[in-house]
């Protein structure tokens, strides 16, 4: 067994990629969120159609595409396999660190995992409205932004979308400064930066996702 086969079956290897894939998905949020925004200019669609169309036909980020889905595939299965773990005996301590010191009580709490299943199932919902009929409906006759604006103009599926963006809100939360504490980068002197750049992603990233269905459902 070489060493990196050892480290991922330990609970302290499982957690590190954890925290990569979730550190990297962040990313992600950062680029789609950008892109999204050009759903608000006053153009018929013209700028986000044009930036969805780059998006699904570039070669390089379709590359990308493939990179991200394995990291959310990495994320997803990392986490449920440390949770598994931890609920099958009690989490005293990893070979690397004690777990009392490392995460917070929230991390422990049902609402985190609650929170983590809402949002692997907004996902699936997600990505079967938007990203099948764009890369697999070639056909359909609704262009990029007629699509997201037909999906949010849905009351049923805009209040299901911003509720859920609660929950990745949370999700967020924890998982932006643990995922820093978990690689050993937490450290006191350069927390408050951490924590600063975390509320970015937890707290204004989620309400501009929530802007789109509030626009396209009250506003358009």
């Amino acid at each position: 067994m070489n060493k990196f086969t050892a480290l991922y079956r330990s609970s302290v290897g499982k957690k590190i990629i954890m925290s990569l894939s979730g550190l990297f998905l962040c990313t992600f949020l950062v680029v789609h969120v950008v892109i999204n925004l050009f759903l608000f200019k006053q153009d018929g669609g013209e700028t986000y159609n044009r930036y969805s169309e780059f998006m699904s036909s570039n070669p390089f980020i379709r590359t990308i595409e493939i990179v991200l889905f394995a990291g959310l595939i990495a994320h997803v299965i990392s986490g449920t396999l440390v949770w598994l773990k931890n609920r099958a005996s009690r989490p005293v301590a990893y070979e690397m660190y004690q777990l009392k010191d490392n995460t917070t009580f929230t991390s422990r709490t049902p609402m985190l995992t609650a929170s983590a299943s809402l949002v692997g199932f907004f996902l699936v919902i997600h990505l079967r409205t938007f990203w099948v009929p764009n890369r697999f409906w070639e056909t359909a006759p609704q262009s990029n932004y007629d699509l997201v604006a037909a999906a949010f103009s849905d009351p049923v599926y805009s209040l299901f979308y911003i509720v859920a963006l609660v929950f990745l809100a949370f999700h967020l939360r924890h998982g932006f400064q643990s995922g820093f504490q978990t690689l050993g980068l937490s450290d006191k002197q350069y927390k408050w930066l951490i924590d600063s750049v975390a509320v970015i992603f937890w707290l204004f990233i989620p309400l501009m996702f929530a802007a789109m269905p509030a626009y396209f459902l009250w506003f358009k």
